[in-house]
């Protein structure tokens, strides 16, 4: 396969490769002297790299621990690691020693670990940090079956808290360093590779099973819609343990001989960005706005020229990139654009690295003026949409037909067809074997037929997917009228000073929304409303929430009436994954926010019936 650079991308057909071991052997074979991985050490404080050849060592290594400790294929172990080579290399020892790999969030609430190790009959977990030993201690009476917990730090480094009955090894110690001999894998494509427990925004966790097949079909016909430079450079800060990092930041670039740079943290994201300068990132809608948030607040303290000339950029930006996608004509402006571009929009380009190609979007929807304002900067967004169950990609967008505002085109090798309610419905080989010990789950989901339903509703126009809204995320007032919270969510979080938002209104007569104001537009939104912010009840003030509600008015004006928000609590505090209030990939827990805001969201509807 070659692209448009003329840049031979070596890539592993799934049928080569033969299984996600396979695919790691065969990409040590092909390129064993290219760069593999870059990584921040920090006891030099030097970003360091690993070729392929150098991985292929270590993941002997690791295979040799797991056979010390008498783990053999069938067996579930676990990876609580954060984005870092020991992830893959620990994941492809297993793999090929045939074991299942269950992978666990990193900031994941200590019942919600201890439902997965039980459920999943975990008997080796690896970890990282003191933190996630913590965790581990303190729900270690519920653990059933574990009995090896390896870390990566030091037992000098550790507190006393390692000194207690946690079977704890430092993997350094009972690692063998010396003919380790690489074992290839012995088992069959279709064998489960690994159980994905999805997050959810209610009840338990299910555990999604994925074979070597599922993964490696759908990586494949990942990257023939979207195809991956062998030179390219990926930036991974979102969490390996959700399979769209999994996909798209590990197992697209091992198929295709790219190089992956993990991030220091969410927090450094913005100065890694600009130290390694990647080519792809694959990122959630969150970030974008972020970032989206903080242009905005710098641009309102601009003159009034200069807000005129980014206004502009961005306008002929997007349609210039109209233009070279056959959906605008060529129009005079277009001649503006290197001035615009020189001036503006390579400034702003430059704070994400100066070297982006493409930035993958995907886990929830991207806001439409968001899209447009990036794109509109010459960033190439290719927005795409699945679901753990799927493998996970069904679809996502192809840089010579890309419509930012659809999640893009089906996928080659994935049928669809829509129910009476406009579900969507998959089938495919990436679909998941089902759910682990949950057949009632699985056959909820999974039909006689082997169509996978998704939940969302969504329409097919010209090849590329729309999603519409969610079959059950629906709020119903009190009047029947039918309202999809996540669109209104969206278009009030387009205003920085608003951080999060949940709107509520199930079986009542008005809309009203849970927001969480930005901590540093807070000051200022509070001196337009005329309050002290450190008077008491501050953020209950009823000029406050006119003033908030009017803000919100505005936002939705395109919206119908009965959209409209008529009441607001307003919040400091963030919804965080720590405190329960969103799941891993950052959606909103609305179950857990509705029960913790219940005496709030009562007050709201005081005196309505």
């Amino acid at each position: 396969m070659k692209t448009d650079s003329n840049i031979l991308i070596q890539a592993i057909t799934p049928e080569t490769a033969g299984s996600l071991p396979g695919l790691f052997f065969k990409r040590v074979r092909q390129t064993p002297d290219k760069t593999a991985y870059h990584y921040f050490e920090k006891e030099s404080q030097q970003w360091k790299s690993i070729t392929w050849s150098d991985a292929y060592y270590r993941v002997s290594r690791w295979q040799s621990l797991f056979v010390h400790f008498n783990l053999k294929a069938g067996d579930t172990m676990a990876i609580m690691l954060r984005n870092r080579p020991e992830w893959v290399f620990a994941e492809q020892a297993a793999l090929s020693l045939g074991l299942v790999v269950v992978p666990l969030y990193i900031n994941d609430r200590p019942e919600n670990i201890a439902y997965i190790l039980n459920d999943a009959n975990i008997r080796i977990m690896i970890i990282d940090n003191q933190q996630q030993l913590k965790q581990l201690h303190s729900i270690y009476e519920q653990l059933k079956n574990l009995t090896a917990l390896i870390t990566l730090v030091p037992g000098n480094r550790l507190s006393a808290i390692s000194q207690n009955k946690l079977p704890l090894y430092y993997y350094q110690d009972v690692m063998f360093k010396d003919n380790c001999q690489y074992q290839p894998f012995k088992g069959n494509a279709d064998d489960l590779a690994t159980i994905v427990y999805t997050s959810g925004t209610t009840g338990k966790p299910k555990g999604v099973m994925l074979s070597h097949n599922n993964i490696l079909f759908d990586t494949w016909a990942a990257i023939s819609a979207v195809p991956c430079l062998s030179n390219d450079r990926f930036l991974s800060f979102l969490p390996l343990s959700h399979m769209f990092e999994r996909t798209a930041g590990y197992y697209i670039p091992m198929m295709s001989g790219a190089e992956i740079i993990y991030a220091r943290s969410i927090d450094k994201l913005a100065a890694d960005l600009q130290t390694v300068k990647p080519t792809v990132l694959v990122t959630v809608p969150r970030i974008f706005e972020r970032v989206h948030q903080r242009i905005m607040a710098q641009i309102e303290q601009k003159s009034k020229l200069a807000q005129i000339l980014f206004y502009t950029t961005i306008a002929i930006g997007w349609k210039r990139f109209l233009v070279h996608q056959g959906r605008h004509n060529w129009f005079p402006g277009l001649l503006l654009w290197p001035f615009l571009n020189q001036l503006i929009a390579q400034k702003i380009m430059l704070k994400l690295g100066g070297h982006l190609r493409l930035a993958i979007s995907g886990g929830a929807a991207l806001n439409n003026d968001i899209a447009q304002f990036f794109i509109g900067l010459g960033l190439t967004i290719t927005q795409g949409y699945g679901m753990t169950e799927a493998g996970p990609v069904i679809s996502t967008n192809k840089l010579d037909d890309n419509d930012p505002f659809s999640v893009g085109q089906i996928l080659p090798g994935i049928k669809t067809r829509f129910d009476q309610r406009g579900e969507l419905l998959i089938k495919a080989k990436t679909v998941m074997q089902g759910y682990w010990n949950n057949s009632k789950a699985t056959n909820q989901i999974l039909d006689h037929s082997g169509w996978l339903h998704t939940g969302d509703k969504a329409e097919l126009r010209n090849s590329h997917l729309y999603i519409t809204g969610r079959v059950k995320e629906i709020i119903v007032l009190s009047n029947g009228e039918k309202v999809p919270p996540a669109d209104l969510e969206m278009a009030i979080c387009n205003d920085p000073v608003f951080e999060q938002v949940m709107v509520v209104g199930e079986a009542k007569p008005y809309l009203s929304a849970i927001i969480v104001i930005s901590e540093e537009m807070w000051p200022e939104l509070a001196n337009a409303a005329q309050i002290n912010v450190y008077e008491e009840n501050a953020l209950a003030n009823k000029k406050l929430c006119k003033l908030v509600t009017k803000k919100i008015s505005t936002l939705l004006g395109s919206f119908p009436g009965y959209e409209q928000i008529r009441r607001v609590k307003l919040v400091l505090k963030p919804w965080t994954i720590n405190n329960g209030l969103l799941t891993p990939t950052m959606k909103l827990k609305r179950n857990k926010i509705i029960s913790r805001f219940k005496n709030e969201i009562d007050d709201l509807y005081a005196g309505h019936i």
